[in-house]
């Protein structure tokens, strides 16, 4: 039996020192998840339980940034507010469903720097009106992702300097230990609404500083430890 059309190819992202790419399955992002962008954009940032939302897996979403590269994505339509959000993303290499804190990091394969691209008039629009995000955070080329650095090369990812230029001008600098719900926690937290897979990604979300980008602007997105990502809008 064949499929009426060839399915969609499955994105694979790079991975540090190796020839064989990270096949990504579901894509996770955790909201507000640092105390100042809570503030920012209007919410108060005590520990309320993390949520969730999802971008799409496919290659027409999810962008690939080789390392050392410097990659186009072009400025969406239907919007005049598009905004960077750089992100911690943690690569999941192992099932499990309803892990405890204190096994999260097992789970771990690796972690990459990612850029969670909005249209935030049209993700503020849906918000206010109480529906999904989608329209603001699941559209074409919305996912840059770097190279994957796994684990056994770079120890738990608990701290480190997380930074965001536009055009050489720091936009977005705070520190991974900064998180609401740390990495170990929103994988425990998630993994009991979600069976998590092999090849699974979650943003774990951005800190203070996001803001618009416009065509010609060029964003770079580091985290210590890990290799950063040049990104353009065309």
């Amino acid at each position: 039996m064949s499929f009426v059309f060839n399915p969609m190819p499955i994105v694979g992202l790079a991975v540090q020192d190796s020839q064989d790419l990270f096949p990504v399955r579901r894509v996770y992002c955790v909201g507000r998840n640092y105390a100042a962008h809570a503030r920012e954009m209007g919410f108060d940032p005590d520990r309320e339980p993390p949520f969730f939302f999802c971008k799409p897996n496919d290659p027409q979403s999810i962008v690939p940034v080789p390392a050392g590269e410097e990659i186009s994505i072009p400025y969406p339509e239907m919007t005049s507010n598009y905004h960077y959000e750089i992100e911690l993303v943690v690569a999941i290499g192992k099932d499990g469903k309803n892990i405890s804190v204190e096994d999260a990091a097992d789970y771990i394969y690796g972690y990459a720097v990612g850029l969670d691209m909005t249209r935030r008039d049209l993700q503020m629009a849906q918000r206010e009106k109480g529906r999904p995000w989608e329209v603001g955070k699941a559209f074409d080329y919305s996912a840059p992702v770097g190279l994957i650095h796994t684990k056994s090369q770079t120890g738990e990812l608990n701290t480190g300097e997380i930074h965001l230029t536009v055009n050489g001008e720091t936009k977005q600098r705070s520190d991974v230990n900064h998180l609401i719900w740390n990495i170990a926690e929103t994988i425990a937290n998630l993994s009991t609404l979600f069976e998590l897979k092999q090849g699974d990604l979650i943003f774990t979300g951005t800190p203070e500083g996001v803001g618009a980008v416009v065509k010609g602007d060029v964003m770079r997105a580091d985290i210590t430890g890990l290799t950063g990502i040049t990104v353009n809008v065309s």
